[in-house]
């Protein structure tokens, strides 16, 4: 491996601080970002069409409401009906895949990136990152943390504040910091709102 992009695609250390390459494309994201953060909620054209550019792939329909801040865009994969509410960060160092039908609340942050403990690497400007992915039908709740490497099942709910610090499986209701699976959801989770009014 040659590139410091390479050997983040590969989970492995690699320069974060001081890598040209990697600096320019930050910077290049904190432009983009800027410009969408500074856009009327009224410009939806726009705002769609520069989330298009900046993110790697998109559905038809999805949402991001301002401010969203992330490192790179195109690390970032979007599927149909996706929702993510205001003042969200998404540290994207490696992929961040987001399934089908996901409400993400506002306030949370998706990161990917870590740093070594010991403080000689570290200093070096040396970091890993790790995958995040979210299957369809995900509900994330306000504040909620994920950490790198962490995948969340499909139909689960994940309760605000949580911090999410390993998988999470499909159809559960997980919560707490370290996030830990409270229960299944099932057919009875119906009931709970007295139906359609």
């Amino acid at each position: 491996m040659d590139s410091e992009k390479e050997k983040a695609r590969a989970g492995c250390l690699y320069d974060a601080n001081f890598d040209e390459e990697l600096l320019r494309e930050r910077a290049a994201c904190a432009e983009m970002t800027y410009q969408l953060n500074l856009l009327r909620p009224s410009q939806t054209v726009e705002r769609e069409a520069l989330l298009r550019r900046l993110l790697g792939k998109t559905g038809k329909v999805f949402t991001v409401v301002s401010p969203f801040f992330c490192d790179y865009g195109y690390n970032i994969e979007v599927g149909e009906n996706f929702f993510m509410n205001m003042n969200c960060v998404i540290l994207d160092g490696a992929k961040v895949t987001f399934g089908n039908n996901v409400f993400v609340a506002p306030g949370c942050g998706f990161y990917t990136a870590g740093h070594p403990l010991d403080v000689e690497r570290r200093n070096k400007g040396l970091e890993y990152a790790y995958p995040i992915t979210i299957g369809d039908n995900v509900w994330i709740g306000a504040q909620v943390c994920v950490l790198p490497g962490v995948s969340i099942g499909s139909n689960s709910v994940i309760g605000a504040g949580s911090v999410v610090t390993k998988d999470i499986p499909a159809n559960v209701l997980a919560v707490g910091n370290p996030c830990r699976v409270l229960r299944e959801i099932t057919d009875k989770d119906k009931e709970k709102y007295g139906g359609w009014c």
